[in-house]
């Protein structure tokens, strides 16, 4: 990240010339959205939102910064970032780890200012504190939707990370819908409403995913992203002990294929047609993107794949699909 920060305008544009598909057979409209292409930087990769113009010069059609808290908070101790090489995986407990709602709205501004490289589409992932409790949830999520609101293009409501206590709590039906219901009233007193989507676990039963189809549309959400890491560690290469030794965590990367592909296909064929599905989960190939279309996904994601494969995959994969 840091020599593609220091790229000059001369180096972007040698980097867009290797990496980036500019061609508008790519392009897509989702959500009333124009995106370049159908793969995104999935959250988490660009927390703060400061390696926005490097990035598209990767190739990427949206990139979703956060997530973001509406204070800084440092997150887990370190160390909480693991690879698992023999699995093509990753480990992580950052803890929502993020300089806060103040930093990231800053750099929105100058990039608006600037204007968005390549046409690139930004989301914007909302979280609340760590010290937030439940009950004050939906506080800090309208806090970041109102500040985040003229500088983003969708917005991703986090509920599914396993690494701030008790937030899964909150996909449960009748706190998530209340959640849902808070953002979706400050939405709608906009002029312009823009899309919200809910990113669910992967770890979710078949009653809970049939709960999230029923939130989604009594909320009017604009539909969910599939999904976030996984506490499962089934199946794995990497030894048993290592695994222990790393502790606690979300799993990501190839592990999650499988899984995060089952989900969306039945998030399809409960939800219909015109509720929006993005995919992430084991996104390291043309071909596993394709699955995740053919499963339903409007749009495709990558975090893992994008660390083991390197900064050629979004080209590889727009020429793959």
């Amino acid at each position: 990240m840091s020599l593609l920060e220091m790229a000059t305008a001369v180096g972007r544009s040698v980097l867009e010339h290797w990496y980036c598909d500019k061609s508008d057979r790519h392009a897509t409209t989702v959500m009333g959205l124009r995106f370049p292409n159908r793969v995104g930087l999935a959250a988490g990769f660009d927390k703060d939102g400061k390696h926005i113009r490097a990035l598209s010069a990767l190739g990427f059609g949206f990139i979703e910064v956060g997530t973001v808290t509406p204070v800084a908070q440092d997150g887990n101790p370190q160390p909480r970032l693991f690879r698992l090489p023999a699995d093509n995986a990753l480990i992580n407990r950052m803890g929502f780890n993020n300089a806060g709602l103040e930093a990231l709205v800053g750099r929105l501004r100058d990039l608006q200012r600037e204007g968005a490289p390549n046409g690139v589409i930004i989301g914007g992932n909302i979280g609340k504190n760590k010290v937030t409790p439940n009950e004050k949830a939906d506080e800090d999520y309208v806090k970041c939707f109102e500040a985040l609101y003229a500088y983003v293009d969708y917005f991703v409501v986090n509920v599914s990370s396993p690494n701030t206590p008790n937030l899964r709590a909150l996909q449960e039906k009748e706190p998530l819908t209340n959640l849902l219901n808070h953002l979706q009233v400050a939405n709608r007193q906009k002029s312009a409403p823009k899309p919200i989507l809910l990113k669910i676990a992967p770890d979710l039963t078949t009653e809970q995913i049939t709960d999230i189809v029923d939130i989604v549309r009594e909320t009017g959400i604009a539909g969910v992203i599939a999904t976030n890491t996984t506490i499962s560690r089934e199946g794995l290469k990497t030894p048993e002990k290592t695994i222990a030794d790393i502790g606690m965590g979300g799993l990501s990367g190839a592990p999650l294929q499988v899984r995060s592909t089952e989900v969306i296909r039945l998030l399809r064929q409960q939800l219909g047609p015109d509720a929006v599905i993005i995919g992430v989960g084991g996104i390291d190939s043309a071909a596993a993107a394709q699955e995740k279309l053919r499963a339903g996904a409007n749009l495709v994601q990558v975090y893992s794949g994008l660390v083991y494969e390197g900064p050629a995959l979004v080209k590889r994969i727009l020429t793959g699909i």
